[in-house]
């Protein structure tokens, strides 16, 4: 496994990470989430990301059990905040209250005295942003949150972030999530460049397009048994399969993958991870199998002429 600093801090994440979202607490039980983390561990996976709206604190209770008794010093835990888990009107959002009580919830799901790496969920339009740094920088001052990040941020704000921790002597962001994938190129406009310059890595989510890069969802069907045909968890892939300009792509990409001798899921992790402001990709499995099988994609290089032929089929915005 190979690991890369997370952006500008001396944290080093493994290339490949472990993700829970729409898997623990959901369609997959904690014997099973539990076997899962012990093989990520054992492909030396050391990033494990989850959130607490994922399964609605279920995901987060399963990783800690999962993660009992493992060394602490060999994980690095990653969880979030912003989504609403009640109907109250301070429990959602990255205001003070909300952030402070939401890691203190998750650390009790967790089963942890601290997580590695805290991470707004979404921006926030209605809280100070200022507000959100200060917050942040008492989390890690206080020992709960060794590192903070966010996800999904747009350019500007990330920038504006890092440069008012910078001004007031806080901790900065370190990372952000944001998806990326060969059919969804937009951060490489604006996003991967201003992060770049204020040190924040990238630990990107859906790098397969939720399975869709992974060629088993044939002119957009939708298989009995597969994340597309599950109604609870197929909301984010019908955007991909619904795009009559989007599979044909899927299908110039499998045959491509073919005539490179790689798999659809090696060249589509190999492409994301050719980016050094990309420091992991999140996947999220279900066996051990499809584990390893994505573990693998970390040591897979592409070569100029692979990525030239890329770009001609997934063009850069």
């Amino acid at each position: 496994m190979e690991y890369r600093r997370l952006g500008a801090s001396g944290l080093r994440v493994s290339a490949v990470s472990l993700g829970t979202w729409l898997t623990a607490g959901h369609t997959i039980d904690v014997a099973a989430t539990t076997k899962l983390v012990r093989t990520a561990l054992d492909l030396g996976i050391n990033l494990l990301d989850t959130a607490d709206v994922y399964a609605k604190g279920a995901a987060e209770e399963a990783l800690g059990q999962a993660i009992a008794g493992v060394p602490r010093h060999t994980l690095v835990v990653a969880t979030k905040c912003f989504f609403p888990m009640s109907d109250d009107p301070n429990d959602k959002g990255l205001s003070r209250k909300h952030v402070v009580e939401s890691l203190h919830k998750s650390l009790r799901r967790l089963r942890l005295d601290y997580v590695d790496l805290f991470q707004c969920h979404r921006p926030d339009p209605e809280t100070p942003l200022e507000e959100t740094c200060r917050a942040m920088d008492d989390l890690v001052r206080q020992g709960k949150t060794l590192y903070w990040g966010v996800s999904q941020w747009p350019a500007d704000s990330i920038t504006r972030a890092v440069q008012l921790c910078c001004d007031n002597g806080q901790a900065p962001p370190i990372s952000n999530q944001p998806c990326y994938n060969l059919l969804d190129r937009g951060i490489e406009a604006a996003v991967l460049p201003a992060s770049r310059e204020a040190g924040v890595g990238q630990i990107v989510f859906s790098p397969l397009a939720q399975g869709v890069l992974t060629g088993k969802y044939k002119k957009g069907a939708r298989p009995k048994g597969s994340r597309a045909s599950d109604e609870r968890a197929n909301r984010f892939i019908g955007r991909y399969l619904d795009d009559a300009t989007a599979v044909a792509r899927v299908e110039r990409f499998v045959e491509l993958a073919a005539a490179t001798g790689r798999a659809p899921h090696e060249l589509a992790l190999a492409f994301c991870l050719r980016r050094p402001e990309v420091a992991s990709v999140i996947v999220g499995a279900t066996s051990p199998e499809q584990l390893r099988a994505n573990a693998a994609a970390a040591a897979v290089k592409l070569d100029d002429a692979t990525i030239t032929a890329l770009d001609a089929i997934f063009p850069a915005p």
